[in-house]
């Protein structure tokens, strides 16, 4: 079993694993693979931030190689696939077909397993819940040999809802059935609107929510304004008729290299803010968007995470009640604005009354912040205590697929399932997460 150097998203680590590529995703094969690298955890394309799908010392079991699609009922829109097969195949083929997953992160460059391991959720998680609510049924290959189909209801509805949020901990997804969402076309109507503080963008985001726009979300400059928190807050909606237009093609950009120093400093986070504020508030009103750079407008930057530098990058994502939401986000920004240190990818919206479907899942009413912040070491580190005691105590909780250093005692707290999901776990599978969070 060969011996690669792995890294996550954010790049903090490039420790040694044992990779091992699963080259068939049901049968004795399979299970002979996932008994000889035990202990282990599955690995898809690499764009979880943190350490959710790392294991140093121990085994990847790589599926990348596990992406058929295996069925597709175009009358009911119910694709089985692979676990596999990334996000942007499936978008791709069920386009054409008239067909849109109805949730999706923030880039389509992930696997549908990891995106059940982790529960994704998107711009549409008001309208429509996470992934897991469009998850119609999975197939999980434990390392005891054990292959259970399970759905969100049956017999093996318990299963299902620990996989889904379960971060890979309950076995190894192999496939998939997803349903899909009906549409006439893949462009949206997009509004865009500036605001020039927190309570400003409460009020556009409720004015949204009472006219039905499924998808939002609103970049904010996190750096300190005396006017107070400005932001672009985006909506859309997929248009109910064909467009007859072509899509613009996008141009592709790849980070070449990755500089000898992190090109987010103060200076360039400063001009990037001051340049998309105005160029977008220049912008703002109604247009229409192709569903790729409205949905996922940093996919056409090829590694972009070597922008930060060779000492990587945190993401820092919380959910918050909506009861002392806002003043909890205020008070994280400022303590951000306060430590001098900021992001240019700072995203926020609210989420809706759907829970999860998994045990361990992220989603919960409130508000969620998400923001990239350069690896400077112990400074960054200091901020994010700081940031971590404001989200406690508003009672939230950190979004576990994007996470690499949260506090043991702080997730107990806030993941009140987690005993209910601890005899679920496979014992054949570890992560650097779960070892840090769960002691094994």
């Amino acid at each position: 079993m060969p011996k690669m150097p792995v890294e996550s998203w954010g790049r903090l680590t490039r420790d040694a694993h044992d990779w091992q590529a699963l080259t068939q995703a049901d049968g004795p094969a399979l299970l002979a693979q996932l008994q000889a690298g035990r202990p282990g955890i599955a690995y898809g394309a690499g764009r979880s931030y943190g350490d959710v799908a790392l294991n140093p010392g121990g085994t990847l079991w790589a599926t990348r190689g596990l992406d058929r699609f295996i069925r597709f009922d175009e009358n009911e829109g119910v694709l089985t696939c692979e676990a596999g097969a990334l996000l942007r195949d499936v978008q791709r083929l069920a386009i054409r077909r008239g067909w849109m997953l109805p949730v999706s992160p923030g880039t389509q460059m992930v696997t549908v397993g990891g995106a059940i391991a982790n529960d994704v959720h998107g711009k549409s998680h008001h309208s429509a819940g996470s992934f897991g609510q469009h998850v119609r049924g999975l197939r999980l290959a434990r390392t005891d040999g054990q292959v259970i189909d399970a759905a969100p209801q049956g017999g093996q509805a318990d299963w299902f809802a620990a996989t889904v949020g379960g971060l890979g901990l309950t076995g190894v997804i192999t496939q998939a059935q997803l349903q899909l969402e009906r549409i006439q076309s893949p462009w949206f109507e997009v509004d865009v609107q500036p605001f020039g503080s927190l309570a400003e963008f409460l009020v556009i985001n409720a004015e949204t929510g009472q006219q039905g726009w499924a998808h939002t979300v609103s970049w904010i400059d996190c750096l300190r304004h005396r006017s107070g928190t400005r932001g672009i807050f985006m909506r859309g909606n997929l248009v109910k008729e064909a467009v007859r237009r072509p899509a613009a093609r996008q141009r592709r950009w790849r980070m070449p290299l990755t500089p000898p120093f992190s090109l987010i400093n103060p200076l360039s986070l400063r001009l990037f803010n001051l340049a998309y504020y105005h160029a977008h508030r220049l912008k703002a009103g109604r247009g229409l968007a192709y569903y790729e750079p409205f949905l996922y407008p940093l996919d056409h930057i090829q590694d972009w995470n070597r922008f930060y530098g060779p000492r990587g990058f945190y993401q820092y994502q919380c959910v918050v009640p909506h009861a002392g939401g806002a003043e909890a986000v205020q008070a994280m920004l400022d303590a951000i604005g306060a430590s001098g240190q900021g992001s240019f990818l700072a995203v926020l919206k609210t989420m809706g009354d759907t829970p999860s479907a998994g045990m361990l899942g992220f989603a919960m009413p409130g508000i969620t912040l998400a923001l990239d912040f350069p690896n400077r070491g112990a400074s960054t580190l200091a901020l994010f205590e700081r940031l971590d005691a404001i989200v406690h105590e508003a009672g939230g909780r950190i979004y576990l697929a994007k996470d690499a250093r949260w506090p043991r005692k702080y997730f107990e707290a806030a993941y009140p399932r987690l005993q209910e999901f601890l005899p679920y776990r496979d014992p054949g599978i570890s992560s650097s997460l779960s070892r840090r969070l769960m002691g094994a």
